[in-house]
């Protein structure tokens, strides 16, 4: 199927679908060697975000040395995305305006439902850097998108909050009541929030429980953001 989507294209000279070495399942990406440079730059102009048997495929030039891409400073980061109107085609189409894209992605579930932010990667810093300041708080399709530098983890500036107190257990033994898990604990508990008899009633027990210790933060409820 891809030799004849690419080679409508142009003459290609290979395909080679990267497989699973155990497994040999697809991996969800190929390498497309085409005969002529004209006829790459072609297919990536006219089948990018193009769907391949319903899932939009993405298209970039290929690089054999990665840190080689991990490099380029143009990364960006953006939030807030209308999860109906912005597919990964809509993003590019948008930030395109401000310079070459390396890559060009919105985060979506394994359905393909959007998880409301993407990233885009420029070839230049510059051209992320406009694209910063001309699209951060502009509206796109129904909502107003928040655009920034992507920062990457280690060069993330730490929480300001070195210890926490509280603590997130799961797993438990299914006969264990409240008092039990307070004679578990090692320390002085202050609050606690667990299952409900009636909860237990309805469904087998999951075993979760927020608790507190002597150190003023709030109890953890279910549904409660936990710190990182």
């Amino acid at each position: 199927m891809l030799y004849e989507i690419f080679n409508a294209v142009g003459p290609v000279a290979s395909i080679r679908v990267c497989r699973d070495s155990v497994k040999r399942k697809s991996l969800g990406y190929a390498y497309v060697n085409f005969r002529n440079v004209e006829d790459a730059e072609k297919a990536l102009d006219t089948l990018n975000y193009s769907s391949i048997r319903g899932r939009s495929c993405r298209i970039m030039w290929s690089q054999r040395d990665p840190s080689g891409r991990k490099g380029i400073p143009g990364n960006i980061y953006v939030k807030n995305l209308d999860d109906l109107s912005i597919d990964n085609k809509a993003l590019f189409d948008t930030f395109s305006l401000f310079g070459s894209i390396v890559s060009c992605k919105v985060a979506s579930s394994p359905e393909g439902k959007s998880y409301g932010y993407g990233f885009v990667h420029y070839e230049t810093d510059e051209a992320a850097q406009q694209a910063v300041e001309r699209v951060n708080g502009m509206q796109i399709g129904e909502k107003t998108v928040l655009v920034s530098r992507l920062v990457k983890r280690e060069e993330r500036t730490p929480a300001s909050v070195t210890e926490y107190t509280n603590l997130y257990v799961k797993g438990f033994p299914d006969d264990w009541d409240e008092d039990k898990l307070r004679e578990e604990r090692a320390g002085q508990v202050r609050a606690h929030q667990g299952k409900r008899a009636e909860d237990r009633q309805a469904g087998p027990q999951d075993g979760l429980r927020g608790l507190r210790d002597d150190g003023g933060c709030p109890e953890v409820r279910r549904g409660d953001p936990l710190p990182t």
